[in-house]
């Protein structure tokens, strides 16, 4: 391989150790590839369908007015499983971290301990709820926005209302 070949391979990979051209594959032929990156911890189920649901909750923050999102296929979507080696190395080179809160009995406790290891695995400190857009802000959310900032110093952006 010869040099120029080898900078456009390092230029080609992410802080997190991504090569770019994974991101070709989540982004359909004659798309541009996404521009943000977003890693979404705490999701159930598998990771493909997981994924799906936090794009279609961009998609509907952005029919509410949220300008920041811009167009949702803009986005990759990263799941994380939270005993991840890379956790704290990707925590200081990723900027845009999110918590997925289930609407069900247990979701608070579960949420909350995602939050409180992350804590101890020194995470991110900065992160979006994801969740039903059903959900409303009053209750669960706010709760645990409340007792995240309170009891672990992370601050966690609900946009319910």
């Amino acid at each position: 391989m010869d040099q120029a070949a080898g900078l456009r391979n390092w230029a080609s990979t992410d802080r997190s150790g991504v090569s770019s051209s994974a991101s070709d594959d989540i982004a359909p032929r004659g798309q541009t590839t996404p521009a943000h990156t977003l890693i979404v911890i705490g999701l159930p189920g598998n990771a493909p369908d997981a994924a799906t649901r936090v794009t279609e909750l961009l998609d509907h923050w952005q029919g509410q007015g949220h300008r920041w999102i811009g167009s949702p296929l803009h986005w990759r979507v990263v799941p994380l499983d939270l005993e991840s080696p890379h956790l704290a190395t990707l925590a200081r080179h990723q900027s845009r971290w999110a918590l997925w809160v289930d609407a069900d009995a247990e979701a608070f406790r579960r949420a909350f301990s995602v939050l409180r290891r992350l804590h101890e695995r020194h995470g991110p400190r900065r992160l979006i709820a994801v969740h039903s857009p059903h959900l409303p802000r009053r209750g669960l959310l706010e709760n645990l926005r409340q007792a995240a900032a309170s009891c672990l110093g992370i601050e966690l952006l609900v946009l319910a209302r």
